[in-house]
């Protein structure tokens, strides 16, 4: 009789490992899928400008800018249109000319800097004639921003500092609002991607969001407990904080404040290993009271309330209680 009791159970672990390891498959698979079909549209832009920060505050940084800066702004949209290049690249250029030059052709700055990214002619940047032309300084910027690993994945501010390699890393984030707002309205992107119709936020294969999903479907059964994060015990919050903090990103402790860490998308455009949200009134984030993890395929996994073990579930986006805006962690 216990012969039989373990060999019911060596079975159970083994599906178990059969299902976990096919879902992790699905969903870098889907996700390769996904990217390929928005890097093919026509517009070239697999990656949009990212959110965070404050609207508001963006909106009104943009408004203050003289026509020279302005002007300077379309030279980079459109020089990064006719090369093809994605939104937010045209982001990236943008936070860089401002937290260097205040986006001003400048014949000045720091030792032989110059120009609206400060370049240094004796850096090997240009002749003090190119790095003081607009079109060449921004064709530079460009030409060494798509020499820097993954410059797409991170965040904006990140591959700023990455193309200018300041001793002030920091500042480029300052920017970020503002230049969404322009790459909106002077860039004239009417969504996320870029594209004139939605294709949500689309990132490359994410590797985090994989590991993310492993370690959340690898507590399944374990109790939920209000204000625990493991390792034997979950509430909602508390799983997606280990579960990120497993693939090297860290989240806030509670679901409120975890709905502003990351890039925000619609909720139907969620991708594996989004977050997702239910409150008590859906337009009042102040509300939110829960957090789960989009699987794909109309699935979550989550913990949910006491008396329930982490598990997963169906999901449907139009649920009553669900929060209209997805959070993509770690972007």
């Amino acid at each position: 009789m216990r012969v039989g009791v373990l060999v019911v159970v060596l079975v159970a672990i083994a599906f178990a490992a059969v299902v976990t390891t096919g879902t992790i498959a699905k969903v870098v698979t889907d996700q390769q899928e996904q990217a390929r079909a928005v890097a093919n549209v026509s517009c070239d832009a697999a990656v949009g400008p990212s959110q965070p920060g404050d609207p508001n505050r963006g909106a009104g940084d943009a408004s203050r800018l003289t026509d020279e800066q302005r002007s300077i702004v379309g030279q980079i949209i459109s020089i990064g249109k006719q090369r093809s290049l994605s939104p937010r690249a045209w982001q990236i250029a943008i936070q860089a000319g401002m937290t260097e030059s205040g986006l001003r052709n400048l014949v000045y700055g720091d030792r032989d800097s110059l120009g609206i990214f400060q370049m240094r002619p004796s850096m090997g940047w240009g002749t003090v004639q190119q790095v003081t032309d607009p079109p060449y300084q921004v064709n530079k910027f460009y030409d060494v921003l798509l020499a820097v690993p993954d410059w797409e994945k991170k965040r904006p501010g990140d591959s700023a500092q990455a193309v200018e390699r300041s001793g002030f890393p920091e500042r480029y984030h300052k920017w970020e609002p503002m230049a969404v707002k322009l790459v909106e309205n002077l860039g004239q992107v009417t969504d996320v991607s870029g594209c004139g119709q939605s294709a949500g936020a689309a990132l490359p294969p994410n590797q985090r969001a994989a590991a993310a999903i492993k370690f959340a479907l690898g507590e399944q059964g374990k109790p939920y407990v209000w204000g625990a994060t493991g390792p034997n015990s979950f509430d909602c919050s508390g799983l997606m904080l280990r579960a990120y903090e497993s693939a090297g990103v860290t989240l806030p402790r509670v679901s409120r404040d975890q709905y502003q860490a990351g890039a925000m998308l619609p909720v139907k455009d969620a991708q594996p290993g989004d977050l997702v949200f239910l409150a008590t009134d859906p337009s009042n984030p102040a509300t939110i009271h829960h957090v789960a993890m989009y699987l794909g395929d109309g699935k979550i996994v989550e913990a949910q309330q006491t008396g329930v073990p982490v598990h997963t579930r169906a999901f449907s986006f139009d649920e009553s209680e669900v929060v209209p805006q997805a959070v993509r962690p770690g972007v």
